[in-house]
């Protein structure tokens, strides 16, 4: 059986707001608190296949995120005993 986590890859470029990449680094944490070794990536993967596909859920999806406050993730930093994780991005080497 193929697994459709194992299937070719498509590269995408995301922007939203900097909170919500937060929330998705907390999320993470949470996966990796709970033992569970992951990416981003596959992170974002699963909650897309695992979203209901019915106009009126993906309507009401959208309209909650929209009417979200500018602070309504500010928490996401106070989870100090969840793993940590390697941020996205380039490394920068210390020399």
């Amino acid at each position: 059986m193929e697994l459709l986590c194992h299937q070719p890859r498509r590269i995408t470029s995301v922007s939203w707001p900097e909170e919500v990449d937060h929330k998705l680094s907390l999320l993470v944490r949470v996966a990796a608190g709970a033992g569970e070794h992951t990416s981003r990536a596959q992170l974002l993967a699963a909650l897309v296949a695992a979203t209901e596909t019915t106009p009126e859920r993906l309507v009401d999806l959208l309209h909650d995120y929209r009417r979200l406050p500018a602070d309504a993730l500010a928490d996401t930093d106070a989870h100090d005993d969840l793993p940590t994780i390697r941020t996205p991005g380039p490394r920068r080497t210390q020399t």
